[in-house]
């Protein structure tokens, strides 16, 4: 028997009487795979047995299947119209990152999707990748933390692909009594509070900030990036941080000046994270994108 799904012939067989039972070949098979399995069931359940794009006497799909798009076929196969492709990303707390998800679901017929943007702690987005909850994560590395964070990826079956290499600079509001210079150095820094992204019991090469094992007179945890403005507006608190900054979505009454240091775990490696061996969907591509695109300028 054949269905149209996705605009391909799919080829299936279906069989018995009762509850359903969907049973989905391996890779590179077919469905005299699962047909024995079938015959063994069909006495109690409704066993439907199907070709994957590709295999068997399915079409061929004019591009690289994703698992999202195994997934959606598989759904769909009952003849329901209303699925909802899912796309997320996490992140750690950047609003360019948001601002090219922003961007991308401009681009985008929204009612066709179930999309997350999610900014959390580093070790979330690290398992939101690796669990499949997003396709894909924004974090960065330096030489402070690039062998910790890597082996977790590693063994996450995860991979980091770069996307810009940064210099430190201090993050504070216009109103700030160091907002006029040029530059600001660590002992400039010494009588305001520096704001960090919590991070929960996680280890310290989780976090968000760089140089974060200095001595710093006082420090304030934040967990989100509204709370960590304030913060910088009522306290004249600082963070360190890429200095790659949207105004649009923070607003333009804060700065982001050169921060004056040699020590090369103040640079910055920006990138994003994805399961290995797989091809991003077609709005991951788009996301990624955005993001070159909102960099480059």
């Amino acid at each position: 028997m054949i269905k149209k799904i996705k605009d391909l012939n799919i080829n299936y067989i279906q069989y018995g009487d009762g509850k359903d039972i969907v049973l989905l070949h391996g890779w590179g098979q077919n469905i005299k795979m699962m047909d024995p399995l079938g015959k063994n069931l069909y006495d109690n359940f409704r066993i439907t047995i199907l070709d994957f794009p590709g295999f068997g006497s399915s079409e061929t799909p004019n591009f690289a299947y994703t698992i999202n798009d195994y997934t959606e076929l598989v759904e769909r196969f009952d003849g329901s119209d209303h699925y909802k492709k899912k796309f997320g990303v996490s992140t750690q707390h950047y609003s360019f990152a948001v601002k090219a998800f922003v961007e991308m679901v401009k681009d985008n017929d929204t009612s066709r999707y179930e999309l997350a943007i999610r900014e959390t702690r580093t070790q979330e987005v690290i398992s939101d990748v690796a669990n499949l909850r997003s396709e894909i994560g924004i974090i960065y590395l330096s030489d402070f933390n690039r062998r910790a964070i890597g082996k977790l990826l590693r063994t996450a079956n995860l991979e980091f692909h770069p996307l810009i290499n940064c210099d430190a600079y201090v993050y504070l509001w216009s109103g700030h009594p160091l907002a006029s210079r040029s530059s600001i150095s660590f002992e400039d820094l010494k009588d305001y509070p520096c704001l960090s992204f919590e991070q929960g019991d996680s280890s310290f090469y989780y976090t968000e900030e760089i140089l974060s094992t200095k001595d710093y007179s006082r420090i304030i945890k934040a967990c989100d990036r509204a709370t960590m403005l304030n913060l910088m507006v009522g306290l004249n608190g600082y963070t360190l941080c890429s200095g790659i900054i949207c105004e649009e979505l923070n607003g333009g009454e804060f700065l982001a000046i050169h921060f004056e240091s040699d020590d090369s775990e103040s640079k910055m490696e920006i990138g994003y994270i994805t399961r290995k061996n797989t091809v991003p969907s077609r709005l991951g591509k788009l996301y990624i994108e955005k993001i070159n695109e909102y960099l480059r300028n």
